[in-house]
Order: C-alpha cells, then structure tokens, then sequence
C-alpha cells in the first residue's frame, strides 16, 4: 500500500522541504544560495539534496495549484521570446491573461503555423474557459492557427497592445542568467512549468491594492501552498 504521507523516509519534514522549494522558485535563487538561508535557521542540508527536492516535488506543488488557480480572465497576451541553449535557438512560447496571471508556457523550436497551433491546443487543454480576445504581435503564425483553433475569438494584432505579455518575460529572463543559461529544452520546460504556478499565487499586485488587503492575499496564499505541500 503506498504510503500517504509524502515525506515519509525524508530525513526532514515537509514543512523544511516545501519551504526549500518555495525559496527557490519563488525568488532568484540558486540552490547553494537556499541552502545557506536554511543554514542561517539551523537547517543543514547540502545543495544537491535541495536540488533533487525541487525535481521531485515542485511539479507536484506546481500541478495542484494550476488545478486551483482562479479562472482567468477573458483577454488574453500571447508571446513568444528567443532563447539560446546550447549554441541553438529555441522559442519560448508564452500566455497571460489580463491580470498578468501566467496561463501556460511552452518551449518549441520553432515559431511557425505548427508550433502555433501546438501551443494553442496545450493551453486551451489546461484551462476550462475561451477567451473573449486574444491579442498578438504581428508574427503571421498565430492569425493561421487562430483560424484553426479560435475561429470565433477576436484577434488583435498590435505590437504596442503586447506588452504585457512581452514583460511577462521577465522573471524567465532573471531566472536564466541565475542559471548561467538553461542546460536543454527539457529542462527549461520542467523548470518553468513549477516557477509559474508558485509565482503566479504570491502575484498580488500589490501596487493597486491597499497594505491591509494585500497582506490578507498573502496570507491567504502562504495557507493554500501548506495546503498545496500537506506540510
């Protein structure tokens, strides 16, 4: 019978392993940088323990959590951005929705019709409404597979209307020169596919909201990630 309970044979408890995980997908944080945070609690863990951590659990977390993410709004930015791994180019292909709420992100290489239309099927599979707009830039790949997969969706195309999408980018960006650039596709992929999810709830815009509500979203976000982490 399989064991219920996680962490069962871990040295720590699930509290120091979801908090590890946290720390470093939530911030710009190398492994041995968490490692030393811990330290500083008296926790000590080595670097590659962390690291298998995160590989083996912060999937997990990112599943949970993308299966309570609020339903998003009906405007949606698509983006794609270059990244060089290896010496070879590969596409970052991106989705928010009006609220700056990460939908999905998918590494292919390339930014043709096909890889369009597979980026379209893999969001619209993991989210439970359609938009009501979609807005772009100007690559001519997304008006061919919008025909396919959105017909009925509008569809603006306007570099200038794109910019939320296009800073969206940003946290990737920071992670990748932490990294030192990522190692392969697939480890890209593995690695953003847990940073945004965890990222996305501890997202609260605080510019618009006032002290007393934005602390009340945060705690509410630090309880549905214990929730998340049974820790």
């Amino acid at each position: 019978m399989k064991n219920a309970n996680p962490y069962a044979r871990h040295r720590y408890p699930g509290e120091v392993i979801a908090h590890a995980v946290w720390l470093y997908h939530r911030f710009t944080l190398s492994y041995r940088d968490v490692e030393e945070l811990l330290a500083a609690r008296g926790i000590l863990v080595s670097h590659e323990a962390i690291r298998k951590w995160c590989q083996k659990f912060g999937p997990e977390y990112a599943q949970k959590l993308r299966y309570r993410q609020a339903r998003p709004g009906d405007k949606w930015h698509l983006d794609e951005v270059r990244i060089v791994i290896k010496g070879e180019v590969h596409w970052l292909w991106r989705a928010v929705d009006q609220d700056n709420q990460t939908l999905d992100i998918l590494m292919q290489k390339r930014r043709d019709k096909r890889a369009a239309k597979r980026f379209f099927k893999k969001l619209l599979k993991g989210q439970r409404s359609v938009p009501r707009v979609i807005i772009t830039d100007k690559l001519r790949s997304y008006g061919a597979a919008k025909r396919d997969i959105l017909p009925g969706v509008e569809h603006r195309q306007h570099k200038g209307l794109n910019n939320q999408a296009e800073l969206s980018h940003q946290p990737t960006r920071q992670q990748e020169r932490q990294m030192r650039r990522f190692k392969s596709a697939g480890q890209a992929q593995r690695f953003l596919s847990v940073h945004f999810p965890i990222n996305n709830l501890f997202r609260g815009r605080r510019h618009r909201l006032k002290s007393k509500v934005y602390r009340e979203h945060r705690q509410r976000a630090f309880e549905t990630y214990q929730q998340v982490a049974c820790a």
